[in-house]
């Protein structure tokens, strides 16, 4: 059932210890999300595990493999794939042309974006599927420096499910966005629950619960609790952890 499997990960910055022997694991078909205080090291692990930062020691196991032996640039075709917390597209194309590029990149051709979309009808096709379950509907042939910056989150969603993804690392897709738009993400990864096995990032603790399957706990590189969202919300240490700087409710 294990997908991901993470053992006494250890990075160190200085005298700081970003990721303190962290043991972390992550089942199939789970949405996982891990939340901490600002600095309790999410984002360092997240870059532990895609590769553009190495772990001083400790293991990583991703569907059987051990990670640490697989390149930054191998890790997607794996299925182990980032969707970053700076949105990261290409500006000048349309929604679908970016969503087209992921895909072609994904037959091993990298230039054939030179042909344009309209002729490949498979592969527009493939492409107006994962946009309209990014909610994109209306504005696939609208530039994507002409989207709202909600939507271009939603695109880049779009890009990331486009690589078929065993494991989707999701840095706060919520981040800088609106209620409508957060409301929006939250729809399309309950949508994905299921279907794709996630690790989210997110400081929205009302998509937290509304989404999570399980939820982990980090602070000062510690993972403290891991459990449903109904039991975090009522563990002290979390609640403590959190003090002054969100409130976790607890209502049901």
């Amino acid at each position: 059932m294990t997908l991901l499997r993470i053992e006494n990960l250890h990075k160190q910055f200085g005298a700081l210890a970003a990721t303190d022997n962290l043991s972390l694991e992550v089942n199939h078909g789970e949405l996982h999300a891990l939340i901490g205080p600002n600095g309790a090291g999410k984002t360092t692990l997240i870059s532990q595990l895609s590769g553009s930062l190495r772990p001083d020691s400790g293991q990583i196991q991703f569907d059987g493999r051990n990670l640490l032996q697989v390149p930054e640039a191998t890790r997607p075709s794996l299925g182990l794939v980032r969707s970053f917390q700076i949105t990261s597209i290409f500006p000048e194309f349309s929604a679908l042309e970016n969503v087209a590029l992921v895909l072609q990149s994904q037959q091993g051709h990298s230039f054939r974006f030179w042909k344009a979309v309209r002729d490949d009808f498979e592969l527009r096709t493939r492409a107006e599927e994962y946009l309209k379950w990014a909610g994109l509907d209306r504005e696939m042939a609208i530039p994507a420096y002409a989207l709202a910056y909600g939507q271009q989150r939603q695109l880049e969603l779009a890009m990331a499910l486009a690589l078929e993804p065993k494991l989707l690392l999701l840095d706060e897709p919520m981040a800088g966005i609106g209620a409508e738009e957060s409301l929006q993400v939250v729809k399309l990864l309950q949508q994905l629950k299921g279907k794709i096995t996630m690790l989210l990032i997110e400081h929205d603790m009302d998509a937290v619960f509304a989404v999570a399957d399980r939820v982990s706990v980090l602070v000062y590189g510690r993972i403290i609790a891991t459990d449903t969202p109904s039991e975090i919300r009522e563990n002290a240490e979390v609640r403590q952890a959190y003090l002054g700087e969100h409130e976790i409710s607890v209502a049901n």
